[in-house]
C-alpha cells in the first residue's frame, strides 16, 4: 500500500514567507485499485504528484510521511505519468523511449508488446511523438512509466485535452491497470470519469483535503457527501461518463 501521512508543501520565497500550497494532506493508495484526486484547477493537485514522486523544485520545503508498504519508497517503486505530452522526448521515437525507461531501472522490456497491452499498434513504437494523437500520446507516456516495472502508478490530469471518447478510453485502461494488481493514483478535475473507475476519491480544495469518500458517493446530486465543497464540484460536473 502506498500511504501519505501529513503531507505538508511549503516554497521558500525571497524575502517573503514560505508559501504554504499543501496542508496535510493524508491518502492511501492500494494495489489493485484506482485511487481517485479531484479537485478544482490551482488546489495542487499536480503537486501532490510531484512531492510523491520526488520531482519537486529544489525551493520546496516538505514534511510529513510517505511510504509504500510500510517503507520510505524506494527507487523504481513509483512511475509518474505527467500531465504535459512535453514529457515525450520530440527527439526520439516511441519504442526507444519505452525502452530507455526500462533500462534505467535495469529491466528489459518488450516495446511493442506493451504499446499493445495499452491498446496500440505495435508499430506505434517506430512513430514519432508529433505523429501521434493525444489520446495516442497519453498511452505512450502510460507506457513509459509501466516500462519501469513499479508496481504503483500516478497518472496526473491523464484525460486533459482529449475529446470524450479517448478520455473514456484512458479512463477505462487505467482500472484495467489497476485489476492487474497494480497500485494506480489518477489525479483528475474530471470527477465523473474518475468516479467510474476509482474505488475513492479524495477532494482537495485549497491545498487541503476536504472530503474522502467511495466514489459510489459520486451519484445523482451527491447528498451522501459530506463537505459542502464536494458537493459543489459534484453537481458542477458534466454528467457522468461511462469507462
Amino acid at each position: 500500500m502506498l500511504a501519505v501521512e501529513g503531507l505538508t508543501v511549503r516554497f521558500r520565497r525571497h524575502g517573503a514567507p514560505p508559501l504554504t500550497v499543501l496542508d496535510g494532506l493524508s491518502l492511501v493508495a492500494p494495489r489493485g485499485a484506482v485511487t481517485g484526486l479531484c479537485g478544482a484547477s490551482g488546489a495542487g493537485k499536480s503537486l501532490i504528484a510531484a512531492a510523491i514522486a520526488g520531482t519537486l523544485p529544489r525551493n520546496a520545503e516538505v514534511t510529513g510521511r510517505m511510504t509504500v508498504d510500510g517503507a520510505p519508497p524506494a527507487p523504481g517503486r513509483i512511475a509518474l505519468a505527467p500531465q504535459g505530452l512535453d514529457a515525450l522526448d520530440p527527439l526520439a521515437p516511441v519504442g526507444a523511449q519505452i525502452e530507455r525507461f526500462a533500462r534505467l531501472a535495469g529491466r528489459d522490456v518488450d516495446a511493442p508488446e506493451l504499446l499493445v497491452r495499452l491498446g496500440l499498434a505495435a508499430t506505434v513504437a517506430q512513430a514519432w511523438p508529433h505523429e501521434l494523437s493525444g489520446g495516442m500520446a497519453r498511452r505512450a507516456c502510460l507506457a513509459t512509466a509501466l516500462a519501469t516495472g513499479a508496481g504503483w502508478l500516478i497518472a496526473d490530469e491523464p484525460t486533459a485535452g482529449l475529446d470524450a471518447e479517448a478520455a473514456d478510453r484512458i479512463m477505462g485502461l487505467l482500472g484495467s491497470i489497476a485489476a492487474d494488481d497494480y497500485g494506480v493514483l489518477v489525479i483528475s478535475h474530471d470527477l465523473p470519469r474518475l468516479a467510474a473507475v476509482a474505488a475513492d476519491i479524495t477532494v482537495l480544495q485549497e491545498g487541503r483535503a476536504v472530503e474522502r469518500a467511495r466514489a459510489s458517493a459520486f451519484r445523482g446530486e451527491g447528498e451522501t457527501l459530506v463537505h459542502p465543497f464536494a458537493r459543489r464540484l459534484w453537481q458542477a460536473q458534466d454528467a457522468p461518463a461511462t469507462c
